[in-house]
């Protein structure tokens, strides 16, 4: 395959489909949504199949734990795949919304309409359902797909694309509103990234390596994430309880997602009230604790953090843990070594919990919840085509509108500036 020739046809297709999306009407981008979420549910067993192929294939490559957990579907994922693209069919539609419309001294009209982006790249690895969420998002938001996954998931990414065109049929659109990039050669991502003529934006979900990459090479604007290193905040006023339970659900519930915690900070003034229950728990669900050295001397099996742990998203059973002296040391330590991906405070003071969420530089800010929450489908987007840790155009969880961009428009009546 001519892999420059292959991906100038695919831009082109895009450019031209992304017309004809931006047009397309509410009702026809429900049809073809509904229609997918239908054959996802008709074909689970199909698509089960594809991806116990890729699992097989990746273990026996070598595939690191982390990258297995996000690659395996079950037929409850498979479920849920099919009620996200529902839920993004039940969402309103932002296309065409106008907003602030407002009369100028002039006599003319002016406010801002609501446009899609055009065509989006979108790179990731291992999670096939991405294939599903991030095609119903682009047309629901008027845009043109083209979806490149990981070589893992090559098997279970065609047969998802082959019911997301048998949606697109149904309602009539353009076959290639989605594409998706149907060869495994990495220079495929190195021609997307720089097809400025043909595609308006990247979201890269992946690893540090691909994020690297693109930092790199791209010449495509990026909405980027680039890792999450969340943390939980247990401050002197916890409740021993919910902290307990908070801490359990965010470190163990999954260990290969972006918004597990990887970092535990304690208040002093509880330290040795809190950590030895949370450790215990952890410790028996197998997680390895590694800490300083005030929790080195609470915590028998602990062992001692390096600088580089409290930077670390491991994406595995361990965790980095620090007695912090109060909430301006745990907001410092937030502030330089997470992610600004999704920090949480347990607390029942009220005002510390304010200074929490207004001075926590992080996409989302948490009280007295889990980090596992960072979700667009929990945040009630539907489904999510990525998590942000930008601050421009898009943050957090990208649903519908971190998909659109808006445009000034003018309505006069013969008006001519004096």
């Amino acid at each position: 395959m001519d892999i420059e020739l292959y991906m100038q046809t695919v831009g082109q297709r895009a450019r031209a489909a992304s017309r004809a999306m931006a047009r397309a009407d509410t009702g026809a981008k429900n049809t073809a949504l509904r229609a997918i979420a239908a054959a996802i549910r008709r074909e689970a067993d199909t698509l089960l199949a594809a991806n116990a192929e890729d699992v097989a294939a990746a273990r026996a490559a070598g595939l690191e734990p982390a990258m297995l957990d996000r690659l395996t579907l079950t037929a409850k994922g498979v479920a849920a795949m099919a009620e996200g693209v529902e839920q993004v069919a039940a969402l309103a539609d932002p296309i065409g919304e106008v907003n602030d419309l407002k009369f100028r001294p002039s006599g003319i009209q002016v406010g801002r309409m609501r446009v899609p982006l055009g065509v989006i790249g979108i790179i990731y690895e291992a999670r096939p359902n991405v294939t599903a969420d991030a095609a119903a998002l682009c047309l629901k938001s008027g845009n043109a797909a083209i979806l490149r996954g990981g070589s893992e998931a090559i098997r279970c990414n065609r047969a998802i694309a082959a019911l997301v065109h048998e949606g697109l049929a149904a309602a009539g659109l353009p076959a290639d509103a989605v594409q998706v990039i149907d060869t495994t050669n990495r220079a495929a991502v190195g021609h997307l990234i720089t097809m400025r003529e043909y595609v308006d934006v990247i979201v890269p979900r992946g690893g540090k390596g691909l994020i690297s990459r693109l930092l790199a090479e791209a010449r495509v604007p990026m909405i980027q994430h680039l890792d999450g290193n969340c943390h939980v905040y247990l401050e002197e006023e916890a409740d021993p309880n919910k902290a307990l339970k908070i801490v359990e659900n965010a470190k163990t519930q999954r260990y290969g997602t972006c918004n597990t915690t990887e970092s535990l900070l304690v208040d002093r003034a509880v330290a040795a009230m809190l950590l030895p229950s949370v450790a215990h728990m952890l410790t028996h669900k197998g997680v390895e604790i590694r800490g300083c050295a005030e929790t080195c001397a609470l915590v028998a099996n602990a062992v001692p953090a390096s600088e580089d742990d409290y930077y670390a998203e491991f994406l595995a059973p361990v965790i980095s843990v620090k007695v912090v002296a109060g909430i301006d040391e745990a907001i410092a330590h937030i502030n330089q070594y997470s992610s600004h991906h999704t920090d949480a405070i347990v607390t029942d003071n009220h005002p510390k919990a304010m200074r929490f969420l207004r001075e926590v530089d992080s996409a989302s800010v948490m009280i007295n919840a889990s980090t596992r929450f960072a979700d667009g489908f929990e945040y009630g987007l539907g489904a999510e085509i990525g998590i942000s840790t930008d601050k421009i155009h898009a943050r957090g969880p990208v649903g519908l509108n971190g998909l659109t961009s808006e445009k000034w428009i003018v309505l006069g009546d013969g008006h001519v500036r004096g």
